[in-house]
């Protein structure tokens, strides 16, 4: 069952808590392990991130140590520590599809008894795994079925843009990045084909390209981009940004709003619909506001909801500003109640 980011983390939400284990699939990159740590932290448990694909079967039984006559399995490493866990933990088991057969089998006891030999799982700790797809290049040759009924439900992770978007703002992304990928979120993930050494576009990659714009020079962005995304999708964002850094700045449209031109490309309104919603304050939303209405009013609602909303979700204070408020009777209100 295919979920989004905000389904996968509210399902998280609900299992956890119940100590019911979830198995993540999906593709490279889009996000899983960043989504199990935000359910840790919205459930208020500690997370330990075990690594199964470089993994030996002893990881997961201890290793024999005598004791008179008879010998006993000694836990070390993760195995010792979600053992003596006396707090809630979330034991993650990433990358499960690409470890051994038999790393895999030596997982079984673990979920389904809770228990190895003698040792005895306590009911704070509960599992949450993640796994690629058989078809990702990943080197997942699949999961035992026994490992994969021993998880309450299994789900597979499909990114979205709206939901990358809200990571972006978040985390201040810049503007040019957002406005390119709503204006092409087909390339906010590109399953690839070939196993030749090249990335290609995932959310993770994306990333990558968020660090590095605003540090590598001019001359060198598409090699750095291509070296991210793949040549296609980075070849795209330069031509995107190319429009980009020609259009009017916020300052120079703020000062006269009422009178400022609208461009009337998707590209060049996605641009500055973003850049707009990023520069607002309370100082200026009246003016924004101003904009955003004449956006509306010229048939591009689309673009202002983008603008109107990426205001607010940056800034929630916004909303408490009298323009805001007077802004209810008219188009941003409209946006706002869905209409």
């Amino acid at each position: 069952m295919k979920v989004n980011p905000s389904q996968l983390l509210a399902l998280l939400c609900a299992f956890i808590p119940q100590g019911l284990p979830v198995l993540i699939t999906g593709p490279a990159g889009v996000g899983k392990s960043d989504i199990v740590a935000q359910a840790a932290k919205a459930t208020g448990h500690d997370l330990l991130i075990s690594h199964p694909v470089v993994e030996d079967p002893t990881d997961s039984k201890g290793l024999p140590f005598p004791k008179g006559d008879i010998a006993r399995f000694l836990p070390f490493g993760d195995l010792e520590r979600a053992l003596s866990a006396t707090k809630p933990l979330i034991w993650f088991l990433d990358d499960l599809g690409q470890a051994s057969p038999a790393v895999q089998a030596a997982k079984m006891q673990l979920l389904l008894a809770r228990r190895i030999g003698e040792h005895v799982l306590s009911d704070c700790v509960t599992f949450v795994a993640a796994t690629n797809r058989r078809g990702d290049n990943a080197g997942v040759t699949g999961i035992l079925d026994p490992v994969i009924s021993r998880f309450a439900t299994v789900v597979e992770l499909e990114p979205t843009i709206e939901a990358w978007t809200d990571w972006a703002v978040r985390q201040n992304v810049p503007t040019e990045l957002i406005s390119f990928l709503r204006f092409r979120p087909d390339l906010l993930y590109v399953q690839k084909k070939s196993r030749d050494i090249e990335n290609s576009a995932s959310p993770r990659t994306w990333g990558f390209v968020a660090k590095t714009m605003g540090v590598v020079p001019k001359d060198l962005e598409l090699i750095s981009y291509a070296g991210s995304v793949g040549e296609g999708a980075a070849g795209e964002l330069m031509g995107f940004l190319g429009i980009y850094r020609q259009l009017p700045s916020p300052d120079s449209i703020l000062l006269t709003p009422d009178t400022a031109p609208i461009p009337e490309s998707p590209a060049a309104l996605c641009a500055i619909s973003t850049a707009l919603a990023a520069y607002s304050t309370e100082d200026n939303f009246d003016r924004v506001l101003t904009y955003h209405d004449r956006m509306f009013d010229a048939g591009y609602r689309e673009f202002a909801a983008l603008l109107g909303r990426d205001a607010i979700r940056r800034k929630p204070e916004l909303q408490n500003t009298p323009a805001f408020v007077r802004a209810q009777a008219g188009p941003l209100g409209q946006i706002i109640r869905g209409q």
